[in-house]
């Protein structure tokens, strides 16, 4: 009997005008303008319930230093809040259209990074929580963070409505463009540095080419090079990680109860066998010199990272990885077709599919104990913030269509761009319908943080102090 992989091979795909009419039949299972909808059920489980069950799987030590970190501002609460906002998106409705979800899709969840090739791009660059899954997931949330953000500027309800409709009708519109494309064409299709350059000579300029030029330079700046003296200091044995107790610490100064560390026998190991065998071979010309723990993020303080420090030829050879614990996605629960063998797999086959040529060193391993993926520290990264030393109101509007064109780029290499099209449509119908979502979700994230504050306040809620 010929395998299910035979089988879909010699079967005949549907044309590109079937996919699009099928993407619109879609429509008649869930209206575009239902999209619109977001109400808070009675039996609503709360932020604070939420974030204390995730707290449970993290290093207690660090749980405060999440909270500070989520309590600074709205936008802060929102960007950790990943876990409370899937919850609320499971009692929705949502077209089936499958694609590889990154999980957590908010506006500062994008940047510069480089290829296999050290090409410079731009697009998505987190995915612990990425998973298969029905693809307005991440334009709700995408969107519902720019209309937060958007209030995190000063700003009032119709330039937050300005930003989402920047948002949706580039992704509308590059869905169009990408569904046309030969497959292979679209596997190679990234929003590259001439790319953009090209765009901000244009009338409808995505970016000046001042702001691109100074993004561009910084994230070419950040390499293992631009690490030595920041993250290392001279001692009698060689450069060697800084301690910066609890931000990042050697491992006789990590918390008690989690000495295991992705640094084991096991863990390397596992973690040099998932790398496909010219990058295993490369990787093993260096030479482990040190690591530490290091805390990251916002929603992933708590997990357990660290810096891996090792040399090639000498200390002007340096190559920086960090391994990221890889918990269960939060989407888990609701899309539950998750086939891999660990967590570590199933974030490095999200960046793949998403990323398509992500860095050189991505892998994953077990270290006996824990899940974890790892990735170069520094390799021509570059984040976009949001406000104060980061994108600002005049801006933003052109951000929010590079976004919204990111996003169905990433949307278009891991489902069908044409089927997504064919339900997106050309209209505004979709646009309107994530406008009404947004502002009612940013105005939910208000009082969540709200409720998160005053369970700070009264101490049921754990929340640090100091420089963090």
């Amino acid at each position: 009997m010929p395998s299910p992989l035979y089988e879909a091979l010699i079967t005949k795909n549907p044309d590109l005008q079937e996919r699009f009419a099928l993407g619109k039949s879609i429509r008649k299972q869930v209206v575009r303008s239902s999209l619109a909808e977001f109400n808070v059920t009675a039996k609503r489980q709360t932020p604070i319930e939420i974030l204390h069950e995730q707290a449970k799987t993290r290093i207690q030590e660090y749980v405060p230093i999440r909270h500070a970190r989520m309590a600074v501002d709205p936008f802060a609460f929102f960007r950790g809040g990943a876990a409370i906002m899937a919850h609320d998106l499971a009692k929705l409705p949502s077209p089936s259209i499958t694609v590889q979800l990154c999980g957590d899709m908010h506006v500062s969840n994008f940047g510069f990074f480089s290829t296999t090739e050290h090409q410079l791009v731009f697009g998505i660059n987190d995915f612990d929580e990425t998973l298969p899954g029905n693809f307005d997931w991440d334009l709700k949330r995408l969107t519902a963070s720019a209309m937060v953000a958007s209030q995190q500027l000063g700003q009032d309800q119709a330039y937050g409505e300005m930003i989402v409709r920047n948002i949706m009708s580039a992704y509308r519109r590059n869905l169009h463009q990408y569904a046309e494309l030969p497959f292979i064409d679209l596997k190679r299709s990234y929003i590259d540095e001439n790319i953009l350059t090209t765009a901000a000579k244009t009338r409808a300029a995505v970016l000046s080419q001042k702001l691109l030029q100074k993004l561009i330079s910084k994230a070419r700046k950040n390499n293992s090079h631009g690490l030595i003296g920041k993250l290392t200091d001279i001692t009698p044995e060689g450069y060697r990680l800084i301690d910066n107790p609890p931000l990042m610490e050697h491992p006789k100064f990590s918390p008690k109860g989690h000495k295991t560390s992705v640094l084991n026998d096991v863990g390397l190991n596992s973690y040099v066998k998932s790398l496909a065998p010219d990058r295993r071979h490369l990787l093993l010309h260096y030479k482990l010199i040190d690591s530490a723990r290091k805390v990251v993020g916002v929603g992933s303080v708590g997990t357990s990272c660290w810096v891996l420090y090792f040399e090639g030829l000498d200390v002007n050879d340096p190559l920086f990885l960090q391994a990221k614990q890889a918990q269960k996605s939060v989407l888990e629960p609701f899309f539950s077709k998750n086939h891999f063998r660990s967590e570590g797999e199933r974030v490095v086959h999200g960046q793949c599919l998403i990323q398509g040529a992500p860095d050189l060193f991505l892998g994953y391993g077990n270290s006996g104990e824990q899940d974890f993926y790892v990735r170069q520290l520094r390799d021509m990264k570059g984040g976009i913030t949001i406000g104060k030393d980061g994108i600002n109101t005049e801006q933003f509007p052109d951000f929010a269509k590079l976004f919204g064109w990111a996003l169905a780029n990433a949307h278009a290499r891991s489902g069908d761009p044409a089927i997504l099209a064919g339900y997106c449509g050309k209209s505004e119908i979709l646009d309107d319908a994530f406008v009404k979502f947004s502002i009612a979700y940013s105005k939910q994230n208000l009082v969540d943080y709200d409720a998160f504050l005053k369970s700070i306040k009264s101490g049921k809620t754990s929340c640090a102090t100091g420089n963090l």
